[in-house]
C-alpha cells in the first residue's frame, strides 16, 4: 500500500524536482551533480566555507567531505586555500569552472520553477510558494 499522507506527497515532488535537475545539469556539462559530491555543493556559496563546516551542514562525515571535495578539485570544481586565522583549517572555495556550474544551476532552477508555473498556472504555483516559505519559516 502507497503511503498516504502530506510527507509522501512532498517526497514525490522533491524527487520529481531533483530528477529534472540533474538532468538539465548533466545536459549542460556537469554531469558530477547527479553524483553524491554534487550534494554538498549547495552549502559552498559564492564566498566558499570551511571544511569542518561543510561537514556540519551536509550532516556527513570530515571523511565523506574530504573525498567528496578531493573529487571536485580533480574536476577543477573547487579548490581549498589555508584559513588565514586557523593554519589547520582550510576553505572550500568555488574555481571558474564552480562558478560557471552554479550560474547553471541558478539558470536550470529557475526554467524548472517556470515549468511548474506553467503546470500550475501563476496563482497556484505563487500560493504554493508562499505556502511552502510558512511551512519552512521563511
Amino acid at each position: 500500500m502507497v503511503p498516504d499522507h502530506i510527507g509522501w506527497t512532498l517526497w514525490q515532488a522533491t524527487l520529481a524536482w531533483r530528477r529534472d535537475f540533474v538532468a538539465a545539469m548533466a545536459a549542460a556539462g556537469h554531469g558530477w551533480f547527479a553524483q553524491a559530491r554534487g550534494n554538498i555543493m549547495v552549502y559552498v556559496g559564492p564566498n566558499g566555507i570551511r571544511q569542518a563546516d561543510l561537514a556540519e551542514k551536509a550532516g556527513l562525515t570530515k571523511q565523506a567531505v574530504q573525498q567528496f571535495v578531493d573529487e571536485l578539485e580533480s574536476d577543477g570544481i573547487v579548490h581549498r586555500t589555508r584559513d588565514e586565522k586557523d593554519a589547520r583549517a582550510r576553505w572550500v572555495r568555488l574555481t571558474p569552472a564552480g562558478e560557471a556550474a552554479m550560474r547553471d544551476a541558478d539558470r536550470i532552477k529557475l526554467e524548472i520553477e517556470e515549468k511548474w508555473r506553467a503546470k500550475l498556472g501563476s496563482a497556484d504555483f505563487d500560493e504554493l510558494d508562499a505556502l511552502l516559505h510558512r511551512v519552512v519559516g521563511r
